[in-house]
């Protein structure tokens, strides 16, 4: 009798476990009842039939990250390279995954790398390391395409590594340093440049300033000189208006007659002195008619003025 309930008990115990079932969070459990696909678990506590229904396939439904082996490609240019990769992929629909393909994660693979190979075809080397966004979204695309009877969502690809040949390396690295040099000599080259326009602009604005500090100087000097013009012709003036008043006073005119026969003897007494041969006007002993005649122009051109 022990052995019997015994042996009850345990098939009761496993009829529990095959009825009860308990799927976690982003966890799917796809079920078959006698062999044909019943429905797709969600997280929680299910009840299955047991000997009936089985649990065909679990899948987890968290983002995977799945690696791309190394691979060698040839580019546009005919250069072989080595390239790796890591794709990032969700399941979206448990039954397609189970039933869609064999296995999803070789297949996501596989595509991965032959549309990686195709993408590279097309470009050349030295587009290949600027191009990464470009090769990245092709990936995506394909497997995209491809992938929707596969009950999967490709999230993206990030190309890992990209190697090329040593030779090809070392080619690089001189047109690299070579360019380095270019620009270096590009640069100095341009500094001698801006140099040689600094000292002309400079001497130029020398120049210019030389000539302005002339222009002002000889403009100030003729300035000067108009002001010491006028200021002479002012004086001038003024003291040949004091004369015309002083000759318009009471005696001014004896006083003009006395001036001009002072004048007339001290300049025919040089005469002399400078001159062996001195000529006299034939009145010149009546000086008193040679003084009035001297007088009679003064009036005359007094009254002109």
């Amino acid at each position: 009798m022990g052995y019997v309930f015994l042996t009850l008990v345990v098939l009761a115990l496993l009829v529990v476990f095959m009825t009860v079932k308990v799927v976690p969070q982003q966890t799917a459990y796809v079920v078959e009842r006698l062999g044909k696909f019943l429905a797709v678990l969600q997280p929680g506590i299910t009840f299955i039939i047991p000997f009936f229904d089985r649990v065909a396939y679990k899948h987890n439904l968290k983002e995977t990250a799945l690696d791309i082996p190394e691979q060698i490609c040839i580019t546009r240019d005919n250069v072989q390279v080595r390239v790796d990769g890591v794709i990032f992929i969700q399941i979206v629909d448990p039954q397609k995954a189970s039933y869609g393909i064999a296995d999803y994660r070789f297949a996501v693979i596989q595509l991965s790398q032959t549309t990686m190979r195709s993408e590279m075809g097309k470009i050349e080397l030295d587009k290949t390391f600027e191009e990464r966004t470009t090769l990245n979204q092709a990936v995506v695309r394909a497997i995209d395409e491809a992938a929707i009877g596969w009950g999967v969502k490709v999230l993206r690809y990030e190309i890992k590594n990209i190697t090329p040949p040593q030779s090809v390396l070392n080619a690089m690295e001189k047109q690299m340093q070579a360019e380095r040099e270019k620009r270096a000599v590009i640069l100095q080259s341009e500094g001698e440049k801006q140099s040689a326009i600094n000292i002309a602009e400079g001497q130029k604005q020398k120049v210019v300033l030389e000539s302005e500090g002339v222009r002002l100087r000889q403009i100030n000097e003729a300035s000067g000189e108009a002001e010491a013009i006028k200021s002479i012709a002012d004086a001038t003036a003024e003291s040949i208006r004091k004369v015309a008043a002083a000759i318009n006073d009471e005696g001014g005119m004896d006083a003009v007659q006395l001036r001009v026969a002072e004048q007339l003897v001290d300049q025919f007494g040089n005469l002399a002195r400078t001159n062996n041969t001195l000529i006299l006007p034939a009145n010149f002993g009546d000086l008193s008619s040679i003084i009035s005649t001297a007088m009679t122009v003064v009036k005359h051109q007094d009254k002109k003025s």
